[in-house]
């Protein structure tokens, strides 16, 4: 399954903010994701019709299956990596940035081998 970047962190904001706090409202993903509240609107749209979540009648958005997948993926990626360039003695603020940016564009072979790395350790 083939998402946008974009796609990718706001069902990894998503997943996050949910572990946080409990509960995600789109303010809360807007808040996180520093984005307008009209672009949220259209992502849940869109979100809500390729069945990656479900908003309750309160707001509550809420991860399905196929939404967790995805946004699983990605928070490990992100966790993975990050964990890799600190290894390598990248501060942590600039590793979590950095993982980011590559978490989206390394491949799984790559990812794979950093994981094998760091278990080794």
């Amino acid at each position: 399954m083939i998402i946008k970047e974009s796609a990718e962190n706001y069902l990894e904001a998503i997943f996050m903010l949910h572990k946080e706090k409990g509960y995600v409202r789109s303010i809360d993903v807007a808040n996180e994701l520093g984005v307008s509240k009209p672009s949220v609107s259209v992502a849940m749209k869109n979100f809500r019709e390729d069945e990656y979540i479900v908003i309750d009648a309160e707001g509550n958005i809420t991860l399905t299956e196929k939404g967790l997948s995805v946004a699983e993926r990605v928070y490990e990626r992100h966790q993975v990596i990050a964990k890799a360039l600190m290894a390598i003695g990248v501060n942590e603020t600039t590793a979590y940035e950095d993982s980011c940016k590559i978490e989206h564009d390394i491949s799984q072979e790559t990812f794979e081998k950093l994981k094998e790395f760091l278990e080794k350790r």
